[in-house]
């Protein structure tokens, strides 16, 4: 009998041993504003909109001490909005990132799943629209997808560990369809440094199929048509085989201040090549669609409460078409808490020359649709809480 006391108290200890090298975390972003359009779709708008600086949003992230400094890890993050409780991301209950992996300090991590780009991860925090200036204040159609508008289904990843400073990793995406190892194929490759206040950051991505594998994998996608209609700055080039990003960024912080500054180089290459219903409506019969971007950006503490920042982003277009959008961004986020804050942001656009769809480009704010003029201005107020 005692024998037996012994043994059951042991296996509590060996059990209660486990759990401690295991956790599972619940954490989210609640994210909601109101919003203000001069023109959009020539109307004047007033609406409510979620997820403006973050997107709404709640997961579970894992880990388990597998011993030997190897951890296996996994993540499941949703994306809602909080004003009808509608899933994000096309209706994909864990659209926003899904994945699972090992882990190990000295290497980095490998993970398998739905997960964020080398652009995303090494360039895409030093744009604006990432930071304090909401979704609105992106890269025009985010173009660049700096701003992560797409994830990436079927992904293998790898990111490194910190070498002094040095980070580093790549995502390699399979199409899935059998006989066509190159279809709907995605990878990419990043190389960042961070050390005391200098940040840096270099990425790479190469999608084959972007209407379909990048701009087209969710649930509430279309398998034959235009995936990328929400924007007049690249919908003309559905037709595209190849969309390929470079891009770099930085970002240096002198007391109070930041300074930030992005480069991105976008190509819809081969436009009326991928086939489909509609895709080529604008009668493209090769060739590419190209752009330039850069932004430069600032941000000061004014307090440890209240933060202001200002940025202007250029894109021109070459190629296919030559539209050129000039657009400038204020804001202030005012931390009522560690995790409660209210903010306010204003955006303006204007454009000029010929966009994708070989008409005269009109201003066209990321997450509005277009004006009816080349000109648009967005404002919106809003508070962001996070658990």
């Amino acid at each position: 009998m005692k024998k037996s006391l012994l043994a059951l108290a042991a296996l509590g200890v060996f059990a209660g041993a486990a759990h401690a090298q295991s956790s599972v975390t619940l954490y989210g972003i609640i994210d909601a504003g109101f919003l203000y359009s001069n023109n959009s779709a020539g109307q004047k708008q007033y609406a409510l909109n979620s997820g403006n600086v973050q997107g709404s949003r709640w997961g579970l992230r894992g880990t388990e001490d597998l011993g030997g400094g190897l951890k296996a890890l996994f993540v499941l993050e949703n994306g809602f909005n909080v004003f009808n409780g509608r899933l994000g991301q096309g209706g994909a209950e864990f659209g926003r990132q899904a994945y699972v992996g090992l882990s190990t300090a000295q290497f980095g991590t490998v993970t398998l799943g739905r997960q964020y780009d080398s652009v995303v991860d090494f360039t895409g925090a030093f744009e604006v629209g990432s930071q304090w200036a909401t979704y609105f204040g992106a890269h025009p159609g985010d173009l660049d997808n700096m701003n992560n508008s797409n994830r990436v289904n079927n992904a293998i990843k790898f990111t490194s560990a910190n070498y002094a400073g040095f980070t580093f990793g790549g995502l390699y995406s399979l199409g899935g369809v059998a006989g066509q190892f190159n279809r709907n194929q995605i990878w990419s490759v990043g190389l960042g440094y961070s050390r005391g206040p200098l940040q840096l950051g270099a990425g790479y991505l190469n999608v084959k199929d972007p209407n379909f594998s990048f701009f087209g994998n969710t649930p509430a996608s279309s398998t034959t048509g235009s995936n990328m209609a929400g924007s007049r700055v690249y919908s003309g080039f559905a037709s595209a085989h190849t969309q390929q990003v470079i891009s770099a960024g930085g970002a240096y912080t002198f007391g109070a201040a930041t300074v930030g500054a992005t480069y991105s180089n976008t190509q819809f290459k081969d436009v009326g090549t991928e086939p489909g219903t509609g895709l080529n409506q604008f009668g493209y019969t090769g060739g590419s669609g190209k752009f330039h971007n850069a932004e430069i950006n600032f941000k000061y503490q004014l307090t440890p409460a209240l933060l202001v920042g200002a940025a202007y982003d250029y894109t021109k277009g070459y190629g296919l078409a030559n539209a050129k959008y000039h657009q400038g961004m204020l804001g202030a986020d005012y931390f009522l808490s560690k995790r409660t804050d209210v903010y306010i942001d204003g955006i303006y656009q204007h454009a000029s020359g010929t966009d994708s769809t070989r008409t005269a480009a009109v201003a066209n704010i990321n997450g509005l649709s277009p004006s009816s003029t080349s000109n648009q201005v967005a404002a919106l107020v809003g508070i962001r809480h996070k658990f």
